[in-house]
């Protein structure tokens, strides 16, 4: 999968303000908040900037904390890890190994298989959704 490079005034014209301080700013959206932290739908989570196939909706679970959370990504590949200091902490943050978006942080706190939780923003990702719609439904 190719590397997607931007100008920063590209990303401002594809992503709405929030998408944008989130997904390339490294911003926070605030808990219990987001799109995606209380879906139960089945399918594959995407990168908001790139469309990556980033995480599967089976390996999400109710951490409790507000955000989408994982027990791991699809592919180790496919989430690059880098050591956050920012706001007097010391946290891991993750983001996407095609466009460099940031999509959250991960914590060894999570529960089995993994042990770990991928602690995501909504506003970076976007779900394929395995579940049929009302309209799926209609004859």
């Amino acid at each position: 999968m190719p590397i997607i490079q931007k100008s920063e005034l590209e990303w401002q014209r594809e992503l709405t303000p929030d998408e944008y301080r989130i997904t390339r700013q490294k911003g926070t959206e605030p808990a219990f908040t987001g799109q995606y932290w209380n879906c139960h739908d089945s399918g594959i989570y995407h990168c908001r900037c790139c469309q990556a196939e980033l995480f599967d909706a089976n390996d999400k679970y109710d951490s409790g904390s507000g955000w989408p959370s994982f027990t791991r990504p699809l592919t180790s590949q496919i989430v690059d890890e880098h050591r956050d200091t920012s706001h007097g902490m010391i946290r891991t943050e993750v983001t996407c190994h095609r466009c460099g978006a940031h999509l959250g942080h991960v914590f060894p706190d999570g529960p089995a298989p993994t042990g770990y939780r991928y602690c995501i923003n909504s506003a970076s990702l976007v779900l394929e959704s395995d579940s049929p719609t009302l309209e799926d439904n209609n004859p």
